[in-house]
């Protein structure tokens, strides 16, 4: 946008726009007025102009939607540019933790363990990483940060997201977008809006208020435009009964008309509905094809049902943020080199930074003396490096060291580290005398061009659960059991999103799982394995309930034999799938129960992608957050656990006791929905919110974490400050090692309001260092904006004045001061 146009200017002229688009969705002609409004579309300057006056109508589609990438690394789009105007193509990765093409890059860690920092500082500099690798690796675009909330814990991309409270959601966004457009990469904040569940995603229609989407959901969206971000990326679902990608309230009167926003909207992959009604409703770019935005667009335009100006209006938008960037004028610096060594040194600043301790009895850790001379590593991924989710948040890692060998190295010369599996993720061999005709299960080599066939049985000693379990390096091949597909395709993109960890095996060959209840006797087994154009490898393996009470009882000899243990447990999770339970997968529980009771001095170091319940608590020493830790996520674990850094994560989410107690259990209308429809009935009350309304206990808090060293909070103040509060206090060092804190300031409802409001919202925060004994006075700002509520009469914020309370604390449940503090308008 031209500076010598006001934002006020424009957004009339927006409102212009969007009169003739409502006329142009009906059928109508739009009135006169509306239309010479909208031919005063603003201008985006003058190289932008000049561009779009020269393109003809069919350059002008192509840039409004992705294509074939003759020469790709991999990205997930493409979209190609106009080399007579030179108008460069743009490349679009995935990469909310580290940029996704088939090339090695720096795997960070996920973006709720960034979040758990409690620092936009450090956010800042995750983004700068990923912006420099981008631009390195050839790409233009990304496809992140994700901004969503974390409404349930069964959210299968909980992990690629910040938090479930908006105001820190709001701050770390804006600080990522800063770091990877300060690069020279252009960041998409996704997926707008109300994506809060990979249930159903393509089709739930989320129903929620206007009070709900302003003070809860979009808040980050709107922090993220502030940020300027470059593009937005619509969701899947629908909204109020719209599509998102075509909902006219969300992408012109909420991102253009209310927020100003400048940049273009894209779909997410496969999201577009429509041809009149999206690019009328202000979407602008289709990914990654052309089914709505390609042909189907151009016969719109020729038999006049939408007018080219709309094409036009979409062209600006892009072409303005390349303009911004560098891109059409040659101005854009070269591409950088990556740079390993700096993005591993930021992937393991961060996964230390964010390690969250929820437990710590007795002092556990960190662990020395005896405790650092003999332990025994227990579980499948404290021998596997668990890097990143499934999805589009997986990263070809520069390398991915295990627990195991950080723990080993870290304990040094004299100290005894052991392991044991303890729980299976990729079988063990099937016995020979199970199967009739014997065949070699542990590798059956298929010829390129060949049909391996296979019609015999599979014999089970007994009744027993079994996991039948392939390894395959070509087409899946295909395993009937007493006539059941084992290992069916999944429809669509589902087939794709399998989890992060427990898809691959340790030697590179895919993975799939089936469990089953197996009657004792004789099975009919049928296997067709094809070898494809290369040839390939397959294995097929068994879990059994006999092979896990082996690895049990091989982990409970591993923990007797130590002074103390370390158990790494796991949770593997995905775009496109959502968790359905809480609790450890598999059979996880049962492992940490037996070998806890052989030895009370363990610690259970969790790589979940979010909340757990914990029933086997109350038995372990300590428990440690480190969620998906990146490719530096061993030696970040070793580093924490051995008390070499102080974990200085707190947790960005509130953490249920079980299945039934979190804010949308026992109500299929709030999650998943009901007849395709879902209710955002808790409103207001997300996350810590719901729990303090409804006078529920989660199992920890939100903001909860602990350190190796203790604080004191005294001398709370409070003034105003332009309609908002600066809240002063003290803070203590009151052990015997430096350590980390992050101080929370919390704010009551106001009583000048007569709305349903919460029973405090978190007002800021501030992470500190402090030596021990060290004493430190900071000022929290708490923003007006966070002291004000949407008033759905008058469509806009309000003051929430008068006498609010003010709190001081370590988490949401933790609150170590108070006071009073009146708010004026």
């Amino acid at each position: 946008m031209s500076d010598t146009v006001s934002r006020r200017s424009a957004l009339r002229l927006l409102g212009g726009a969007i009169a003739v688009a409502a006329a142009a969705t009906s059928g109508l002609t739009p009135p006169a007025h509306a239309a010479a409004l909208d031919r005063q579309n603003p201008s985006m300057g003058p190289r932008v102009e000049g561009l779009v006056s020269k393109l003809t109508l069919d350059e002008k589609i192509s840039l409004l939607h992705g294509a074939t990438d003759p020469d790709s690394l991999g990205q997930a789009g493409y979209v190609p540019g106009v080399p007579r105007l030179s108008i460069p193509p743009l490349r679009l990765a995935d990469g909310p933790a580290g940029v996704r093409v088939t090339r090695h890059a720096t795997a960070l860690p996920a973006p709720v363990l960034l979040a758990s920092a409690f620092d936009p500082g450090l956010a800042r500099r995750y983004g700068r990483v990923i912006g420099r690798e981008g631009r390195a690796l050839g790409q233009d675009v990304l496809l992140s940060p994700m901004v969503n909330l974390i409404r349930t814990p069964y959210g299968g991309r909980n992990f690629e997201t910040f938090s479930e409270d908006p105001l820190l959601a709001s701050d770390l966004v804006a600080a990522e977008i800063k770091g990877i457009q300060g690069e020279g990469l252009i960041a998409t904040v996704k997926h707008f809006a109300m994506n809060n569940q990979e249930k159903d995603r393509m089709s739930i229609d989320v129903r929620v208020d206007e009070r709900t989407m302003h003070e809860v959901e979009l808040r980050g969206f709107a922090a993220a435009v502030a940020a300027r971000t470059g593009a937005v990326m619509g969701a899947y679902n629908k909204v109020n009964g719209t599509f998102a990608c075509e909902n006219e309230k969300l992408l012109t009167g909420i991102l253009r008309e209310e927020w100003g926003f400048e940049g273009w909207v894209m779909t997410d992959w496969f999201a577009a509905h429509s041809t009149v009604a999206a690019i009328t409703a202000g979407l602008d770019m289709e990914m990654p094809g052309g089914i709505h935005f390609d042909a189907a667009l151009k016969k719109a335009v020729q038999d006049g049902s939408v007018p080219v100006r709309y094409v036009d209006r979409a062209v600006r938008r892009i072409l303005a943020v390349m303009d911004r960037f560098g891109l059409l004028d040659g101005s854009v610096p070269p591409r950088p080199e990556r740079d390993p060594k700096a993005g591993a040194a930021v992937a393991l600043e961060v996964a230390k930074a964010g390690a969250t301790l929820l437990r710590n009895e007795h002092h556990a850790l960190p662990l020395t003396g005896a405790a650092a001379r003999s332990i025994a590593v227990v579980g499948p991924t404290g021998a596997l490096p668990f890097v990143s989710g499934g999805g589009s948040a997986h990263v070809v890692p520069d390398h991915a060291d295990s627990p195991l060998d950080a723990l080993t190295s870290r304990a040094g010369h004299g100290a005894h580290v052991s392991y044991a599996l303890g729980e299976d993720l990729f079988g063990k061999t099937i016995p020979a005398g199970a199967l009739s005709p014997a065949f070699p299960t542990e590798g059956q080599d298929v010829g390129a061009g060949r049909t391996w066939t296979y019609d015999g049985t599979l014999t089970a000693e007994d009744a027993d659960e079994w996991t039948l379990v392939i390894h395959y390096s070509g087409e899946r091949p295909k395993v009937l059991l007493d006539g059941e597909d084992l290992f069916p395709v999944l429809p669509g993109y589902g087939e794709y999103f399998s989890g992060g960890l427990v898809s691959a095996a340790p030697d590179g060959l895919a993975v799939r799982r089936k469990v089953l209840d197996l009657a004792k006797g004789a099975h009919t087994l049928q296997i067709t394995a094809k070898g494809g154009d290369g040839g390939q490898l397959f294995r097929l393996r068994r879990i059994t309930g006999a092979t896990r009470a082996q690895d049990v009882a091989q982990a409970v000899k591993a923990a007797r034999a130590a002074h103390s243990v370390v158990l790494f447990a796991y949770e593997d999770a995905t775009e496109g799938l959502d968790r359905t339970t809480i609790a450890l997968p598999g059979h996880q529980a049962p492992l940490i129960e037996a070998v806890t009771a052989a030895n009370p001095r363990t610690t259970v170091v969790l790589n979940t992608s979010s909340s757990i319940s914990m029933p086997w608590l109350h038995r372990t020493a300590a428990v440690l957050q480190m969620y998906y830790p990146g490719q530096e996520g061993a030696a970040a674990t070793a580093a924490v656990l051995f008390g070499d850094c102080d974990p200085g994560g707190r947790l960005t989410q509130s953490f249920a006791a079980d299945d039934a107690h979190h804010p949308v259990a026992g109500d299929p209308r709030r999650y998943p929905g009901v007849d395709g429809t879902e209710q955002y009935s808790e409103g207001i009350h997300a996350g810590y919110r719901w729990y303090d309304a409804e006078g529920v206990r989660p199992l920890f808090p939100f903001g909860h974490g602990l350190s190796y060293t203790s604080f004191s909070y005294d001398d709370l103040r409070v003034r105003r400050h332009k309609g908002g509060l600066d809240v002063s206090f003290s803070v203590r060092n009151t052990g015997r090692r430096e350590g980390i804190e992050v101080a929370q300031v919390y704010v009551g409802p106001s009583p000048d309001l007569r709305l349903d409001q919460p029973v405090r919202v978190l007002g800021g925060y501030e992470r500190l260092s402090l030596r021990a004994g060290e004493r430190r006075r900071i000022t929290v700002r708490v923003e007006q904006s966070t002291l004000s509520s949407w008033d759905v009469k008058r469509h806009r914020w309000v003051l929430g004045t008068g006498r609010r309370t003010v709190w001081i604390g370590a988490s949401s449940r933790d609150l170590r001061l108070r006071t009073n503090a009146e708010v004026f308008a």
